[in-house]
């Protein structure tokens, strides 16, 4: 979508754009216990599975390496890409999209950056509220994961 606006200088008319924001979203297996998901600091409130903005200049891997990093303290490996999100509602802030990774970790996470707390978590003791579309996320990789993630041949 774009939105003309007048040059204050010179008067003409220019072009403004408005896109969509992009994002990465880690699934991070830790040590097949489970998947690690971070209790949100900041709105929207909730557990969230780790991620954050793309910054300029930065790859999808790098941006989710880091994001994982800075909110886990975790150097991941990622496996590949999970698939992309990209409900214009899907963050209540910004129209973003989210490339969502596949990942795993050794270690103890600890929470830093925007994440009150840390959690290791199963299919079966998700906390709640989750943030974001996460819920939809973490049901599509339950439903496609009949086994660990480690198991999964995917190209990065």
């Amino acid at each position: 979508m774009k939105e003309g606006i007048n040059c204050p200088k010179c008067g003409s008319l220019i072009y403004r754009y408005k896109n969509p924001i992009p994002t990465v979203d880690i699934i991070i297996e830790l040590d097949n216990k489970g998947i690690i998901l971070i209790k949100r600091a900041k709105k929207p409130f909730g557990w969230a599975i780790p991620g954050g903005f793309v910054d300029y200049g930065e790859s999808l891997e790098e941006a989710a390496r880091r994001e994982a990093q800075e909110e886990t303290t975790l150097k991941v490996e990622l496996l590949g890409q999970f698939g992309a999100y990209s409900d214009p509602g899907r963050d209540p802030r910004h129209h973003t999209i989210s490339v969502v990774f596949l990942a795993r970790a050794r270690g103890t996470p600890e929470a830093r950056d925007d994440a009150l707390e840390v959690g290791v978590f199963t299919k079966e003791d998700l906390p709640s509220p989750l943030a974001f579309d996460h819920a939809q996320i973490l049901a599509d990789y339950f439903a496609r994961s009949k086994s660990s993630i480690l198991d999964w041949t995917i190209e990065v």
